[in-house]
């Protein structure tokens, strides 16, 4: 009988390893098995909590899409300003976030992604999760643009956003975090200058 408690433990130290498993070996090598090692827990509790391997997967990343939606609020609420720049330089830092830039998220990232192009769950979750991105940043930069202009911008830093996570990803000296978010913020400041911003 599981002592009363553990699941919410037990699922966080799954969680932990398929990161791990995935940063060490990558998902095709990441084995219930493997996985359960790491965790120090039988793998019989990985298919209790989460149905195998894909349901593993699935809650993974379901952590780490809550991190960068926490990593994003709150710097939008510790923004000094009620402004879109400042809101969208909140959206960029966030996706930029310690949550979502070492080694094991990193690499289960691009496993997601990768095997989001196969499995209707993870597509789905990528699909919220780009969406999520898109309606956050063209909210703000309709406050300055018109709608066309606003989604145009939208569709370029979300693009670029994700274009200079991914090449961090692969490169082999890693993402240059600072370097990422100013190229960003030079955007940004490009789509917004001389343009009138509501508070």
């Amino acid at each position: 009988m599981p002592k009363v408690g553990m699941e919410p433990i037990r699922r966080q130290q799954l969680i932990k390893a398929t990161m791990n498993a995935i940063d060490e070996v990558g998902l095709a090598d990441a084995t219930v098995a493997r996985i359960a090692k790491r965790a120090g827990v039988s793998a019989g509790i990985i298919s209790h909590y989460f149905g195998g391997k894909d349901g593993l997967l699935e809650s993974t990343m379901r952590q780490i899409l809550n991190d960068l939606g926490s990593a994003v609020a709150e710097r939008r609420a510790a923004a000094a300003e009620d402004t879109p720049q400042a809101h969208i330089r909140a959206i960029i830092d966030g996706n930029f976030d310690r949550s979502q830039v070492n080694q094991s998220v990193m690499k289960t990232w691009l496993a997601f992604w990768a095997s989001s192009m196969h499995q209707h769950d993870l597509q789905r979750l990528q699909r919220v999760n780009d969406r999520r991105l898109y309606s956050n940043l063209c909210s703000q930069f309709r406050r300055c643009l018109n709608k066309q202009d606003a989604r145009r911008a939208a569709r370029g830093l979300a693009a670029m956003v994700d274009g200079l996570w991914l090449r961090g990803a692969l490169a082999p000296e890693g993402l240059d975090v600072d370097r990422a978010r100013r190229l960003a913020y030079d955007y940004l400041d490009e789509q917004l200058a001389q343009r009138e911003c509501f508070a």
